[in-house]
């Protein structure tokens, strides 16, 4: 079964990104008639979602907004080729980001950059969304799905066109990337750290103004929900700081990159191995946030903060 029903209104889609279930997801919202998304993955994972739709007894033609908690390919790469299809949908983004959705030929060659060869075969294709079709989102604006409300709330660090969605009423934060990555039953929680727009001071604000939410669920794209609220978002914070101490040290000795990221993946390993005894989630953990893409957002970080302070 690729779909968990959560409550009367709210299920989770697992895309099974790569043939694996668990480390992507996108949540379905029905209420009063409507029919919404919160992420709608990568482009690789189109079909999973459809399936998963159709699953869930939607048709695609009903889904009429889709939210997205930034435009990162793994959280909005499929949002394109969607709505050419089904174009009764409205995409929901930052204003940051809408941009990129409408041309985005500068976010597929810095993807590029990173990915190379691997872009097809882990996002897939990822079509511009017609501008008519994008509704820009900015700070504190609330978004309905039938009787449904959902308040936004910028939380840059991760990237600077993040944003979490918060149902008041339910208790929920739909965290994107901001509250980090953990999968179903491990307590383990692990800072997706890409380049280019890593900044520690403004994850940390974010992560406070989800605490300050008092949620009762985290509703991860990566993956799942999880209702230990408080402990969940100081290992984010904590890890993200601790790694941060890792790597900056190794920085500043001249350390090469893949020295690097042997340190840090040995590190890391260990830390899940602790908790888990599951080597298996050791794969998990690397698919839905590699260690070499973290240390690349790291070092990019600390690279400007050098010309900063220069």
């Amino acid at each position: 079964m690729a779909v968990r029903r959560l409550d009367g209104g709210l299920s989770l889609i697992d895309l099974n990104f790569q043939g694996r279930p668990g480390v992507i997801g996108a949540y379905l919202l029905e209420d009063a008639g409507e029919h919404a998304l919160v992420e709608i993955g990568p482009g690789s994972t189109l079909d999973a979602l459809l399936n998963g739709l159709e699953e869930a007894g939607v048709a695609p033609e009903d889904i009429s907004k889709i939210l997205v908690t930034h435009i990162h390919l793994d959280h909005a790469g499929a949002a394109g080729s969607f709505i050419r299809r089904f174009p009764q949908a409205q995409l929901y983004v930052h204003e940051n980001g809408a941009p990129h959705m409408v041309n985005p030929e500068k976010l597929l060659a810095s993807a590029t950059r990173i990915y190379g060869d691997m872009m097809g075969p882990l996002w897939g294709e990822f079509l511009p969304v017609p501008e008519e079709n994008v509704h820009v989102i900015s700070d504190e604006e609330t978004i309905t799905v039938g009787n449904r409300t959902l308040t936004e709330y910028y939380t840059p660090g991760h990237a600077w066109h993040h944003v979490v969605y918060h149902d008041a009423e339910r208790e929920q934060v739909f965290t994107g990337d901001a509250a980090a990555v953990r999968l179903q039953g491990y307590g383990y929680v692990r800072p997706p750290t890409p380049p280019p727009d890593l900044d520690l001071e403004a994850w940390g604000e974010s992560i406070e103004r989800i605490r300050h939410l008092q949620p009762a669920s985290l509703n991860l794209t990566h993956f799942g929900p999880f209702t230990d609220v408080d402990r969940h978002l100081q290992e984010a914070s904590g890890r993200l700081l601790a790694w941060a101490d890792v790597i900056r040290p190794a920085v500043e000795i001249g350390q090469d990159r893949p020295a690097i990221v042997d340190n840090l993946t040995l590190r890391g390993d260990a830390e899940i191995l602790q908790e888990s005894r599951d080597a298996g989630a050791i794969l998990g953990y690397e698919l839905a946030t590699p260690y070499g893409m973290t240390v690349d957002g790291y070092l990019r970080y600390f690279r400007k903060r050098s010309q900063a302070s220069a």
